[in-house]
Formats: structure tokens, sequence, C-alpha cells
């Protein structure tokens, strides 16, 4: 008769239990970022999303300003990683202008955008935040830039194609941010859709005259 092994797991250290309850409270606080906004993100709340004891969370961090600059530098990983995920399912296409604005309206849907919002509202009267966002914001837009290169033809100057990334960008939020007050996602589609069309006409003409060069 056969006898079944039993494979035990092996435990995790001390370190690995301090670094997942860490990722918790931060994953967290993200979520009552988005939930409940800036002001209503307090660290009993995010204790009790977390599912741990307000003790364990004063542990790692001590007041709401050191769990949210530590949520910064999550959020900024989170958002890159998503953004390497999402670039990794985009094709180069025949209408490499179009497809990297549709890329950008992906990217900027969901969860992290709003947190991030949060947090950027925030730092306008917060300093030890904005310091946080001014050291690390540029890192996501630099990612945000590599994606988009995958699908900027060779050749193309770099400074006309991050300009153009930008300015799109900068469209883009505003649309999205205006439509916090009335969320109407078809409302938000259809004013991307029409600024998306005046940023194809310059975008395309870059190309055009890239092309006849």
């Amino acid at each position: 008769m056969a006898m079944s092994t039993v494979v035990k797991q092996p435990r995790r250290t001390q370190e690995q239990r301090s670094t997942e309850m860490r990722v918790r409270l931060l994953d967290a606080t993200v979520d009552c970022l988005v939930e409940y906004g800036y002001a209503g993100t307090t660290t009993p709340r995010v204790a009790e999303r977390a599912g741990v004891t307000r003790g364990a969370q004063a542990h790692h961090f001590g007041s709401k300003a050191d769990l949210v600059v530590a949520a910064v530098g999550h959020l900024a990983r989170r958002r890159a990683e998503t953004l390497m995920r999402e670039v990794s399912r985009v094709e180069t296409a025949a209408d490499p202008v179009a497809t990297a604005l549709d890329f950008l309206w992906e990217l900027h849907q969901g969860p992290l955008f709003v947190a991030t919002i949060e947090l950027f509202v925030a730092g306008r009267t917060e300093p030890m935040l904005a310091e946080a966002m001014t050291k690390l914001e540029p890192l996501v837009d630099d990612a945000v830039l590599l994606a988009v290169a995958r699908l900027t033809p060779e050749g193309v100057n770099v400074k006309v194609a991050r300009d153009f990334v930008h300015t799109a960008m900068d469209a883009l939020r505003g649309i999205l941010i205006s439509n916090f007050i009335d969320p109407d996602i078809d409302c938000a589609r259809r004013r991307w859709a029409r600024a998306s069309a005046h940023l194809r006409e310059i975008g395309n003409g870059v190309l055009d005259a890239h092309r006849r060069e």
C-alpha cells in the first residue's frame, strides 16, 4: 500500500512576511484613494481594508504621510508593470499614430489613474507628497514614451515624438479629469475620439514629412 508523501512548504522568513504586509497595506492605500479620495484615506481605514491591526499598520508606517508617500512609489511600480504588460499586447499596425492613441486611452483607464490624480491634487498643499510625486512621475512618463516608441517608425525625430505623446497625454488627462464630476465613459470616449482626430492629423503630418526627407 503506497504511502502518500506530504511536502512541507518552506516557512516564510520574517523579511518575507514583512514585505507581504507592506504590500497589503500599500495596495489597500491605493484602493482607499480610489474609493474615498485622499482626504478620506485614513490609517484606520487602510488597516481595515488590508485586514491588519492598527498596531501592525503603525509598525510599518507611523503616520498617514509615511503611508501615502510609500504608496506613491508602489503606485508608480504598479503603473509601470501595467504599462509593460499592455504594450506587450500591442502589435505594430498600418496606422501607428491611431494605434498609439488607442494605447494611451487604454493605459489611462481603471483605478490606478484615479489614484494618481488624487495624489496629484493632494500634492498641491502637501509638500512631502509633492516631492515624492515629482521624483517618481517622470519615471512613469518615460516608460510610456519608451512603450509608444515601439510603435514609432525608425528615424522619426525623438523630440518630435516625445512632444506628440506629451501633448496627447495632456489632452487625454484633461478629458478624463473633467469627466470625474459627471462620470460618463461614453461622453469621455466621444471627446477623446474628437481630440484623437486632430491628433492623428498632426501625427500623420509628422510621419509624412519624415517619409519625404
